[in-house]
């Protein structure tokens, strides 16, 4: 029996002082998950890998040391109605603790079938996979810091992934992929395109013969921001309303 739990079955021990309930409710993917039979010894990885199906997100180390099995954890403070967005290690976190939070996978954020998430999108385009075990817990990583931090910086970016390991990319073309998501990537950005202007408005005589805008080499960048869809974070899936209204 899990203790703790709030939903339909109370046992015997109310007149202790103590409501003991055996029903685990929770959310994985916006989906209600219901469950009277619950083993307080599974991991969350083992249920979402076993019980639901939901086999993107990893079993690498097993001890909360490679970061592939990620996934966000978001839970509502009730006395300040705030939610919290977190990154976890499904491999460490008992599913049993599980009760009255939101889960979201990597299945839950987009796929090919479907749509890719912009953090999905820019990492392939980036070339930031290889062998493929690790991104799904590195997705979620970025995943979790901008459902926290929509606008992160630099230094966030890099204490977010300090839990994810990458043996095969060097991590280079991840960190490039998802610094288009900072702001400092933003204010370079805006700062080459007012040079760019400067220079169409005649900022130098030799015009389109300027060597600032004629190439001596060709390209070397590993991908063209222009190409990626916006981040818009009023898209995201919601905290589950029923979580709201629930005494949990």
């Amino acid at each position: 029996m899990v203790q703790g739990e709030i939903t339909s079955v109370v046992s015997n021990n109310v007149g202790a002082g103590k409501m003991i309930f055996n029903t685990l409710i929770f959310y994985v993917n916006g989906k209600e998950v219901v469950d009277e039979n619950v083993d307080p010894e599974w991991t969350l990885l083992w249920y979402l890998r076993n019980k639901l199906r939901l086999t993107g997100t990893k079993l690498g180390c097993a001890e909360g040391g490679c970061g592939a099995c990620t996934v966000m954890i978001s839970k509502l403070d009730r006395p300040t109605g705030v939610i919290t967005h977190l990154a976890v290690n499904a491999c460490l976190t008992p599913v049993c603790a599980m009760h009255g939070l939101a889960v979201t996978t990597v299945e839950g954020i987009g796929s090919v079938r479907t749509k890719l998430h912009p953090v999905q999108e820019r990492i392939a385009k980036a070339h930031g996979s290889q062998c493929g075990f690790c991104t799904p817990g590195i997705v979620m990583s970025m995943y979790a810091l901008l459902r926290a931090t929509p606008k992160p910086s630099m230094r966030d970016l890099e204490i977010a992934f300090q839990g994810n390991l990458c043996r095969c990319t060097g991590y280079r073309p991840i960190i490039e992929a998802y610094k288009t998501f900072t702001e400092e990537w933003e204010t370079m950005q805006s700062i080459s395109k007012d040079k760019e202007r400067s220079l169409t408005n005649g900022g130098c005589p030799m015009g389109e013969n300027c060597c600032r805008k004629v190439r001596i080499a060709e390209p070397t960048e590993i991908f063209d921001s222009n190409e990626f869809h916006p981040y818009e974070p009023t898209q995201e899936i919601i905290f589950p309303p029923k979580l709201h209204m629930s005494n949990t």
